[in-house]
């Protein structure tokens, strides 16, 4: 087990009469012992990048590595004590699971009552026991990477690195993969690196998520932090299926216009919602001094904060059905709503399957009102989370 520490950490890639990309950007990160960390992010965000300047399969342009306070930016890849899983299996196909188990232990020359005992130990835990003498032609894809994993685990390294490992595989193989992979660090305590564009992965796996974007770190925070306290836009639209619904928004005072006696109101292309200070308080977030007539915000919403209802006597959005979607217990409502911002601004409502919006079909005009607490504003320029 081992401590991780990045110490702004910058890669770019190209330069020397070619274009560079500024790939990792002042990435600054403590992983503690023993902790199960997903880095989370869109395709090109660089936390791929990241990883492999971990593991010394890039360099970087600038900053450190440290693993137990021990700076190993010099340092070969073989000889940082991390082992890493990558998207594809590389199963050698004349090896069994057996040897390929016990493949590191041989090159660290482990005796041979040591190799037995590790790899009847590792099977187990990941209950390919049965399969030991298969070769990987034998294997389903689930199995193939159990021993992939397994292989990386059973010397027991410091640090841990996965590089998207379940993408190859199908639903059902994804979920026992998953839950076995978190079976098996929970009981051998490896820090680990994960890294995934997979939010229901990150959410379900990791004690700690990093979110990813542009090559910087926009949040560090567990998954129900994230969830319910996101700290910018971007990380509030890519928690969270189906995304947050957004509008621009601008601050009014009311008749009275006075913020700590008076609610304030949110006015969009679409609607205006009341802004009382009660709910200001109640947000805890340090934003409300920005949150004064004219300011320029962004409004976001959580489709499960939205409640459907008639189309009179909502203080809220309305318009009309244009999809629903059937999700087992519940469904998703697509609403056009009247007045949008754009040609046509639709929010998604997660509805339970009964209840009173259970009978709402296309074509339908509703309203939609926001559940208490169920706002969320957003700096228009910074997009720094206000409310």
């Amino acid at each position: 087990m081992a401590t991780l520490k990045l110490e702004l950490l910058n890669l770019i890639y190209g330069g020397k009469g070619t274009p560079s990309m500024h790939a990792v950007r002042d990435v600054d990160l403590v992983v503690g012992d023993g902790e199960f960390c997903v880095f989370l992010g869109p395709s090109g965000c660089g936390k791929t990048s990241t990883l492999r300047m971990i593991a010394g399969l890039e360099t970087p342009t600038s900053g450190v590595v440290r693993l137990d306070g021990r700076v190993i930016n010099d340092l070969y890849p073989g000889e940082r004590d991390i082992a890493m899983v990558f998207q594809s299996y590389a199963l050698y196909p004349h090896l069994t699971v057996r040897g390929h188990l016990e493949l590191p232990l041989r090159a660290h020359r482990v005796p041979k009552e040591e190799r037995e005992r590790r790899v009847t130990e590792i099977a187990d835990l990941l209950q390919i026991a049965d399969l030991l003498e298969a070769r990987p032609r034998q294997l389903s894809g689930g199995q193939a990477q159990r021993t992939a994993i397994g292989r990386a685990l059973i010397r027991q390294p410091k640090l841990f690195l996965l590089d998207e490992p379940l993408t190859n595989l199908d639903a059902r193989l994804r979920l026992e993969t998953r839950a076995a992979l978190k079976r098996l660090q929970n009981e051998l305590g490896i820090t680990t690196i994960y890294v995934t564009h997979d939010q229901e992965e990150a959410l379900s796996l990791a004690d700690t998520i990093v979110v990813m974007n542009d090559g910087r770190v926009q949040q560090v925070a567990t998954s129900r932090e994230l969830y319910g306290h996101p700290s910018n836009r971007f990380v509030a639209g890519f928690i969270g299926t189906p995304p947050m619904n957004f509008l621009a928004a601008t601050v009014q005072p009311s008749a009275n216009g006075h913020i700590d006696e008076n609610p304030l109101a949110l006015v969009t292309a679409a609607f205006s919602l009341p802004l009382s200070a009660t709910s200001i308080e109640a947000s805890g977030v340090s934003g409300r001094s920005r949150l004064v007539p004219g300011a320029a915000l962004t409004l976001g919403v959580r489709p499960e904060d939205l409640i459907v209802g008639p189309p009179d006597g909502v203080d809220g959005p309305r318009g009309r059905v244009v999809v629903v979607e059937p999700q087992g217990d519940e469904r998703i409502i697509s609403v056009a709503l009247d007045g949008g911002d754009s040609a046509e601004t639709v929010w998604k409502v997660r509805a339970p399957k009964h209840g009173p919006s259970a009978k709402v079909a296309i074509g339908d005009v509703v309203g939609l009102a926001v559940r208490p607490r169920g706002l969320r504003l957003f700096d228009k320029e910074t997009e720094e989370r206000v409310l």
